[in-house]
């Protein structure tokens, strides 16, 4: 998802129409008025992308020609309701990420909910191959997390360490199983995903995504890409179609894992 302009849920209006639920409050609370418990040992994990029809999730490399107003209201909604917004290093430079700014309403209702007035920004990079001077970093209104390996170099780690907290999730290879108990421990509850497709596969492949919500734009023809990568290839694993959501010509989907459903074994 393109990270540049959705930042307040309240700043369109669009006319969303709900499906499945029908509902005749604000459609939008399909997404808002959901339990979405954390798991005894990690939080609970949903992500958001928006495809074409033919699957594609991006144009020329970047999501911003697939998305919509109604689709940046539907990704800040997602983020306001997020404790973690978790992006792998690829994702993170390709679109650029700012800091997450939410509006004054936003971050009254996230305090009064008991959270953080913006979400943890965590970033997935086993290279740490990552520009530390962006102000994702040193202007995030939240402190930004690193996920990184012992095999990461120890003095990037260090300059890593002036702008964000790095936690260590793996030898080798960012583990993550190993990276969401850390984020559970330091007391987060719902982490929200933005991909990019190898972690979106990783998770897939170890069950550890709960919830998935699909805008599917009406465009044929973007880049040769989806929302999972090749490798690692997840386990079949089937979700349940939760909500349906309208808006124009797109579509709205909200799937959540269907019980027994999970992939490989993570202990495998």
């Amino acid at each position: 998802m393109s990270a540049n302009d959705r930042t307040d849920p309240t700043a369109t209006r669009p006319a969303f129409a709900a499906h499945r639920p029908a509902t005749a409050g604000d459609p939008l609370d399909v997404y808002r008025d959901q339990e979405r418990p954390a798991h005894p040992t990690r939080p609970w994990v949903l992500s958001n992308f928006v495809a074409g029809i033919d699957g594609a999730i991006a144009i020329d490399g970047r999501v911003d020609g697939l998305s919509s107003p109604e689709d940046q209201t539907v990704f800040a909604l997602l983020r306001s309701l997020a404790d973690v917004v978790l992006v792998g290093a690829g994702t993170f430079r390709a679109e650029r990420y700012p800091p997450i700014r939410l509006s004054p309403q936003v971050q009254s209702e996230r305090e009064a909910r008991g959270q953080r007035p913006a979400p943890t920004l965590a970033v997935v990079s086993r290279s740490l191959q990552l520009d530390w001077d962006r102000p994702s970093f040193t202007q995030a209104e939240t402190r930004p997390v690193v996920l990184t390996t012992e095999a990461s170099d120890a003095g990037t780690r260090e300059r890593a360490s002036q702008v964000a907290d790095v936690v260590l999730a793996g030898t080798e290879h960012v583990e993550v199983t190993t990276a969401l108990e850390a984020l559970h421990a330091r007391g987060h509850r719902i982490v929200l995903c933005e991909g990019g497709t190898a972690l979106m596969a990783e998770l897939l492949t170890a069950g550890l995504l709960d919830e998935l919500c699909l805008t599917i734009a009406p465009l044929v023809g973007g880049d040769p890409s989806r929302i999972i990568a090749d490798e690692p290839r997840p386990a079949l694993t089937r979700f349940e179609l939760a909500q349906v959501l309208t808006a124009g010509d797109e579509l709205y989907l909200r799937y959540l894992l269907r019980d027994g459903a999970s992939g490989a074994d993570p202990g495998a």
